[in-house]
């Protein structure tokens, strides 16, 4: 058999068919419409039972830091700025933090056991234990449902609305970190407590602290608020991961960062679901952010007190002995006094001195904080060069003066310079002394913490719009899809592509739909559909009815040169309609005029005898065994010049029997005392059967079913009857959907078949 085909009008362009695309979401939108629904719904219902998350928020200022060191405010000096993004990432930072965490005891969590899904949602509401119990009349009738599983229908062990558990110490060993252990409400506020496994750690009594497990579990409970049963489960979270739970829901930002100066101001903003939680959170993290802020400008001032003391003891040394030398060589030589020349250069040279020893003061605290390459400190390396050079040029000054002005103009120089630097260090030692005492940071809180008792999340039409546009999205995905995969026949012009013409396209009928019913016999491992009346009759101006009508208009064409008035009707698989255009094609011929017989040739599971109410028994299976005469089988309808006959009981060899001398007799015979003869046959791909009685026929014709036979199928059929020289005068498309035929066009197509 030649393969053919229909090629693209362009090499690898493929055509967008959007009339095929706009009758698959025509045919469906009932489906995609529920699912989308169906969607928005559930995130409707997930909003409601989602916890609302409130967010609250305070403002803290970082000023600009006031110095308490020796060397005054050098970054001033040097041009430098306060760097808010630091104090930013000290707020975030595991030392700020995790004393949060310590203070509100964070870490500890306590989850009261509620209703899966919906339980933390009926304690918003407010229904408590009583209203549970006031309800109890409208669950009577599920009473087998709590005798079947009386552990999962017992509510006594869940918390309702009003009841709550307050802890005021929980301390575990750290192998139990993480681990859940199980609290159960007592009488007289009495408790249990069940370790991880399960086990009975012991009892205890609200205000009592009580020890667990040999000490390692410490517990005491401030208040209890439940019914005897209630359970609560309790756990102690590393402080890690309390903190970084922390940690996800806060964020800092700089207020007004977006002009070139820094503004230092901070706002914090904090989510939770507890709102006086939110709020007790966001005013100790403040606090403990400003406390952190001082502790850490009082260190500063200790260190600079401590250095201060350590030069004070070293210049006073340096003083005493200046002192004793300058003495000592007076004594030697008489008490010599300086001139007018030589006192001035001694004030020079003190001057210089003690700029340089500050200046030696800067360079080691610059040492700590920037390298030697820091533009800062190589404006102070230059300062000092500077200076060096001036100390030269009045050294040589005095280098010019007689030997014994020179030596009291040293010493005198010595004494000098040690003395001021002396009283230098001992001012700023007590300015820093005194700073240090009134330490009180450059971090102000200007908004305390506030929550709004709106929630911001969840958004219930937010969500609720985007499962909307979901299930939309996903609902056409799916047809799409489908429709893409499904392979089977769409149009009668596919059926025209392989060279057969469509004799009629039998759109699908709602009526006859009602009229099939699932059977299933015992030899049948599944049921199968079986026709229980006729649609020519009951509806006789349904469409599906009035194109059979057409049909037999051009088969009375088609047959005139025919050798036999005797019609085939068969398809590739089964379920595709064979048996409703048989029986519904010979009412309406038999309407017509004509004298019509139609034949049950499917001797295994033929059901033709079901559309008129009748038995199987008696059929051409007991005519071909010669069981049975010709006058006794065949069977008269309420429909006038309409007979039938059914399969008969099932053979053995239903093949063997149709390849027998006498179903050629008999076909003969039917062919000259009706009109027109109707051969109902089994699928060609499943058995024999029709191959035979196409060879005893003069027209055949193939059923095939809208979407569910494939081309390649109708391609293999019609290759195994032309094998068995059995020539296909045309087909039907049959439950065509009448939604679909303005949606899909002629369009191009590749078929092919290996």
């Amino acid at each position: 058999m030649t393969q053919m085909s229909r090629l693209p009008s362009a090499p690898g362009r493929e055509d967008i068919d959007l009339g095929r695309i706009l009758g698959l979401l025509l045919r469906h939108k009932w489906w995609i419409l529920a699912v989308t629904l169906l969607f928005g719904a559930a995130g409707y219902v997930s909003a409601l039972l989602k916890p609302p998350i409130y967010e609250g928020d305070a403002l803290v200022h970082v000023e600009r830091r006031a110095s308490v060191s020796p060397l005054g405010d050098l970054a001033t000096v040097m041009g430098e700025e306060e760097n808010t993004s630091a104090e930013v990432q000290i707020l975030r930072s595991r030392m700020v933090l995790g004393r949060v965490v310590d203070r509100l005891a964070l870490d500890t969590q306590v989850s009261p056991r509620r209703l899966p899904l919906v339980g933390d949602y009926l304690v918003r509401e407010g229904v408590t234990r009583e209203d549970l119990a006031e309800l109890g009349w409208m669950t009577a009738p599920l009473g087998w449902l709590e005798r079947l599983m009386p552990e999962a229908w017992d509510l006594s062990h869940l918390v309702w609305a009003g009841e709550s558990l307050q802890l005021a110490r929980l301390e575990v060993a750290d192998s139990y970190r993480g681990a859940a252990f199980r609290l159960v409400a007592g009488r007289d506020a009495g408790y249990q407590l069940f370790g991880p496994d399960g086990d009975l750690l012991g009892v205890g009594r609200v205000g009592d602290t009580a020890r667990f497990d040999g000490g390692d579990v410490v517990l005491s409970v401030r208040e209890m608020t439940a019914a005897p049963g209630a359970e609560f489960s309790l756990s102690k979270r590393p402080q890690v991961s309390a903190i970084d739970s922390l940690l996800a829901r806060l964020t800092v930002t700089e207020q007004g960062s977006g002009s070139s100066a820094s503004t230092g101001m901070l706002r914090l903003t904090l989510t939770g679901t507890d709102i006086d939680r939110v709020r007790e959170s966001l005013d100790v993290l403040a606090e403990t952010f400003l406390m952190q802020n001082v502790e850490r400008q009082s260190a500063q001032a200790d260190q600079s007190l401590a250095f201060l003391d350590e030069q004070a003891v070293a210049l006073k040394a340096s003083l005493s002995s200046a002192e004793d030398r300058l003495n000592a060589y007076r004594v030697e030589v008489d008490s010599i006094d300086l001139d007018s020349e030589a006192a001035s250069v001694v004030e020079q040279l003190i001057s210089v001195e003690e700029q340089l020893n500050t200046l030696d003061f800067q360079e080691a605290e610059l040492v700590q904080r920037f390298t030697r390459n820091h533009p800062t400190y190589q404006a102070l390396m230059r300062q000092r060069g500077i200076l060096n050079q001036e100390k030269a040029r009045l050294e040589e000054r005095v280098s010019e003066m007689p030997e014994s002005q020179q030596e009291i103009v040293r010493l005198t120089r010595d004494v000098e310079v040690t003395q001021a630097i002396y009283v230098n260090v001992l001012n700023r030692a007590q300015e820093v002394a005194v700073a240090k005492a009134g330490t009180i940071g450059n971090v102000r809180v200007i908004d305390d913490a506030y929550v709004d008792d709106d929630p911001v999340a969840p958004n219930a039409g937010l969500m609720m719009a985007l499962a909307t546009v979901i299930g939309a999205f996903l609902a056409v995905a799916v047809v799409l899809v489908r429709g893409m995969l499904n392979r089977g026949i769409e149009s009668p012009d596919q059926l025209e592509d392989l060279g057969l013409p469509v004799y009629a396209t039998v759109p699908l009928s709602e009526f006859q739909q009602r009229l099939v019913k699932r059977v299933k016999y015992r030899s049948d491992r599944r049921s199968q559909p079986v026709i229980k009346g006729l649609l020519a009759l009951t509806q006789p101006t349904d469409m599906a009815i009035e194109a059979l009508r057409g049909l037999r208009t051009s088969l009375h064409f088609a047959m005139m040169e025919a050798p036999n008035n005797c019609l085939m009707i068969t398809g590739p698989s089964p379920e595709i309609g064979k048996s409703f255009i048989s029986l519904n094609l010979g009412v309406i011929c038999a309407q017509a005029g004509q004298r019509v017989l139609v034949i049950d040739a499917d001797m295994r599971k033929g059901h033709l005898h079901s559309a008129f109410g009748a038995k199987a028994e008696s059929g051409l299976s007991d005519l071909l065994s010669d069981k049975s005469e010709v006058a006794e089988v065949i069977r008269q309808t309420e429909v006038e010049g309409l007979d039938y006959l059914s399969r008969g009981a099932c053979p053995p060899n239903p093949s063997e029997l149709l390849m027998r001398e006498r179903f050629t007799t008999l076909m003969e015979q039917f062919s000259c005392d009706y009109d027109l003869v109707i051969v109902d046959t089994p699928p060609v791909l499943a058995v024999t059967d029709a191959a035979i009685v196409g060879n005893r026929v003069g027209t055949s014709l193939l059923v095939t079913r809208f979407k569910l036979n494939p081309v390649k199928e109708v391609r293999v059929a019609l290759r195994r009857l032309e094998t068995s020289n059995v020539r296909v005068k045309g087909c039907i498309l049959n439950a065509m959907d009448p939604s679909a035929r303005h949606g899909y066009g002629y369009g191009h197509y590749v078929y092919a078949y290996q």
